[in-house]
């Protein structure tokens, strides 16, 4: 709990803190997926502070959006001025009002920003007049602004190559929380007194996004919450991944086809694959590829010394891949559909996958229990097609999700699972371990001691197979 009374954000609090208490204007950006909590911290932090705050409007005209703005303005200064007919304008009533106030500092909030950048009004233009313009008046201004829309916010703001440039005093990029801060938002503020495994089992739904964790009901079991949240008849989230990108992506069309092909292959797609499959290529491509990275919904991963051509892409947004997997063009589904959902192929595979994709979200507190956070280390993934070696051996090829590889000498090749119990190796996974890690130093030439190391919910069955494994990395240790 931080010291605002709310769960983690502490470096973040910090620094807001810092930006306003300083001795001169100072221009911040928060920025990061929808729902994870930025105007909550913002107006948490420095709302009983604010001498105007305004909020963008989802698909308004220019005309509706500054109509708005000024009658904040004439609200707040119990003036009536007239309309402005342009975003310059509006900025110059912005300023008259602050500075007739007669402070030694104005602090301004501009939420959903990128919402306020119609086609055609000149709005980034006229904030960079209207910021440019302030220079070394007094008061010193505080501003501070947040947009879902994470590539506008790094693109067209924090990247700006006009009159912002360089104008940022600090971006702050707020991410989900992590499994010990999500814990502590269920427990400690919903009241929902869940174990361990049902934290991460509601991880491997929601994510770490706050807005969907505060939707949960304590008087309801997990399996009740899930369905009462995404699956009764008036489901809050029902719709909620159509609009998650129609609200981040102009083009949205484009960017759900490259997610939805790649929730289709869980161990990732070439460059070249999406392209094939997508049919977008060139910049287009590009520019989907890196905003969905820039968005946290996907990575991009690949070995040491493979050229760009090699990399892989692969899905990593939680609800995504479960909306994907369960939800997708089922427009009649049981209300009570994950209480009744049995194990099943498809359950079995999405719970995989989506605990693999929690460990990757969790890769410093994995370093932790190793005992290397003080080791200089780079995480990569790692993937080979089956081949014929010079002595005319056959090998099937293989992956490995997550490699840890440390400047000690060292590697760990990570396996991770997702089991009831504590996870049982037998003989035919030992041997396919093994060749496994036979192929990778083989193929890249490693002389680095590997070391096998299991992921698990709750740990590794001690058998007569298990000896292959070096270092277990349990569920508990991730909540750190």
């Amino acid at each position: 709990m931080s010291s605002k009374g709310f769960i983690g954000r502490t470096s973040e609090v910090k620094i807001l803190e810092k930006y306003n208490d300083s001795s001169k204007s100072e221009f911040v950006a928060v920025y990061g997926r929808r729902r994870v909590g930025k105007t909550f911290l913002i107006r948490e932090v420095l709302g009983q502070q604010f001498d105007f705050e305004f909020s963008g409007l989802y698909e308004t005209s220019a005309k509706v959006q500054r109509e708005e703005f000024q009658n904040e303005i004439n609200r707040r200064s119990k003036r009536k001025k007239d309309m402005p007919t342009n975003w310059f304008e509006a900025f110059n009533n912005l300023r008259d009002y602050l500075l007739s106030l007669k402070k030694k500092k104005v602090v301004v909030f501009l939420d959903e920003l990128p919402w306020m950048d119609t086609p055609k009004s000149h709005f980034r233009t006229a904030l960079a007049s209207f910021w440019n313009g302030w220079g070394n008046r007094t008061p010193v201004l505080k501003l501070f602004v947040c947009g879902s829309a994470t590539t506008w916010m790094i693109d067209k703001l924090i990247g700006d190559r006009g009159g912002l440039y360089g104008r940022i005093s600090r971006p702050i990029y707020l991410a989900p929380f992590s499994l010990l801060e999500t814990e502590q938002f269920l427990n400690s503020v919903k009241r929902m007194n869940f174990g361990k495994k049902q934290v991460l089992d509601t991880y491997m739904i929601f994510g770490g996004i706050p807005y969907y964790l505060d939707m949960m009901d304590k008087e309801l079991p997990f399996s009740a919450n899930v369905d009462e949240l995404l699956f009764s008849s008036n489901a809050p989230l029902k719709n909620e991944y159509d609009f998650l990108f129609r609200s981040l992506f102009k083009d949205s069309g484009n960017y759900r086809r490259v997610i939805e092909l790649l929730s289709k292959k869980l161990s990732g797609l070439t460059r070249e694959q999406i392209s094939e499959g997508c049919k977008l290529t060139g910049g287009e491509l590009s520019k989907v590829l890196s905003n969905l990275s820039s968005c946290d919904f996907i990575r991009k991963y690949s070995s040491p010394g493979k050229k760009e051509r090699g990399q892989i892409y692969q899905l990593t947004d939680m609800f995504s891949l479960f909306y994907l997997r369960f939800m997708k063009d089922k427009t009649e589904l049981d209300e009570h559909y994950w209480t009744n959902m049995r194990e099943s192929g498809a359950k079995t595979a999405w719970s995989g996958y989506a605990f693999e994709q929690v460990c990757l979200h969790h890769i410093p507190q994995i370093r932790q229990k190793l005992g290397i956070s003080g080791i200089l280390s780079n995480a990569y993934a790692w993937s080979a097609k089956a081949y014929t070696d010079a002595d005319g051996n056959k090998w099937d090829g293989g992956q490995i999700d997550l490699i840890i590889d440390r400047s000690d000498g060292v590697m760990n090749l990570c396996e991770m699972k997702y089991s009831q119990d504590e996870f049982s190796i037998d003989k035919r996974y030992e041997a396919l371990i093994r060749t496994r890690m036979t192929m990778f130093r083989n193929l890249e030439k490693c002389r680095k001691d590997l070391r096998c190391t299991f992921v698990t919910v709750y740990g590794v069955k001690t058998n007569t197979h298990s000896g292959i494994v070096d270092d277990v990395v349990s569920m508990n240790d991730l909540f750190v």
